[in-house]
Parts: C-alpha cells; sequence; structure tokens
C-alpha cells in the first residue's frame, strides 16, 4: 500500500516528521476556507504529537493563503480539568504558542466547539476571544473526535473538502473509498499549493 511505501525505512518517503492528514473545507453560510485536524493517523496523540499536528496544519493554512491563522484547540469545555486530559494538553500547547515554541498562529484552548462559531455562544459563556466567529483551523483532541467531525461537516453541513497528509518528503494524498471525484480534485490542488510553499521555502533558504 502507499502507507508502507511511505513508511518503508531503507527507500521510503519519511523525513523524521509527524504524519498527519489535515482538511481544508468550506461550508455554506462561512464563505472562507477552513483546516481541521486530525481525522486518519494520528489515533491518541500525545502533547508533542499535538504540537506537530498543529504545526502542519499551520503550514498548510499558509500553503493556501492564510497568512496569520488563527487556531482553537477543541475539547468539551473551556476549563482546565485534570480528569479531561486534552484540556490540560490544550492549556499547555497555548502557553507554547505564547512563548514561541509553536509559531505562525494564534492558538488558544481548551474551547469547546460552540464559541468558535457563536458570538452567542461565547457572550453567554462571558468568553472574549479572536477566535470566535474568527476560526482557521480546529484541532481535535484524538482520532474519534476529528472523524466524527469531519463526517459532520461533509453530511450534516453540506461541506466540500479535500485533504493532505504532512510529515514526509511530499505531501501524500491519502483518502477514503467514500470521498467522491471532487473532494479528489480538491486535494490534488491542495498538494500542489503545499508542494509550491516548500519549494519556495528550501529556495530562500539557500
Amino acid at each position: 500500500s502507499l502507507v508502507k511505501a511511505v513508511l518503508y525505512k531503507e527507500a521510503g518517503l519519511r523525513a523524521g516528521r509527524l504524519l498527519s492528514q489535515v482538511i481544508v473545507f468550506e461550508v455554506p453560510g462561512w464563505n472562507r476556507l477552513m483546516l481541521m485536524t486530525d481525522a486518519a493517523i494520528n489515533i491518541a496523540p500525545t502533547l508533542d504529537q499535538k504540537a506537530e499536528i498543529c504545526r502542519n496544519a499551520i503550514e498548510v493554512a499558509h500553503a493556501i493563503g492564510i497568512e496569520n491563522p488563527r487556531l482553537a484547540l477543541l475539547c468539551a469545555l473551556e476549563l482546565v480539568n485534570a480528569d479531561m486530559p486534552a484540556t490540560v494538553d490544550a492549556a499547555a500547547l497555548t502557553m507554547m504558542n505564547r512563548r514561541g515554541q509553536l509559531t505562525g498562529a494564534y492558538v488558544e484552548g481548551p474551547i469547546a466547539l460552540d464559541v468558535p462559531l457563536s458570538r452567542f455562544a461565547a457572550d453567554r459563556k462571558k468568553i472574549d476571544s479572536p477566535l470566535v466567529e474568527n476560526t482557521d483551523i480546529f484541532v481535535a483532541p484524538d482520532i474519534e473526535a476529528a472523524n466524527i467531525l469531519y463526517r459532520a461537516i461533509l453530511y450534516f453541513a453540506k461541506g466540500e473538502s479535500g485533504g493532505i497528509v504532512l510529515g514526509a518528503r511530499v505531501p501524500l494524498i491519502l483518502l477514503s473509498r467514500a470521498e467522491t471525484p471532487e473532494t479528489k480534485i480538491r486535494s490534488i490542488a491542495i498538494g500542489i499549493l503545499l508542494a509550491r510553499s516548500q519549494q519556495n521555502k528550501l529556495r530562500a533558504a539557500v
């Protein structure tokens, strides 16, 4: 399979980075592109892996023209609760962003999904955040939450999407058998934009 070829130690495409999938999507009523991650690769990511998942998503956002993305670390609530490890990780990632360990975007969490999507919800919860009705990247706490969110975007919200996997030497397109031809075309387009962005960075570094 393609994944086995990528992971093959001797001649594969591994680049010493974490592989993660990033979905670019658009839904009716929101006239802009948004991103979500990781619905396909990392089952229960650690804190360090979540940081890499964020970095991969930020890279895609930059490649498609979102220069200063706002990233929401999704959880079930906005308070840190030791019994809910995802909230602890989200708070740590937010602090990493503030201290320059996680750059290229404004990062905030823990935060429930209603706050980035609804000013009414944010006002009711007394949350004042740049994310409110202006979030570019949604990072789920694990693969189950991400996969459910992705399917909801497609089937409840009638969204359109394309997906890419980062972390190898080249962008990878790994899609479900249920994806439409249009989704595959959009995924190829995202891959081309990402590859071009990566090449420009390499040229600039020389």
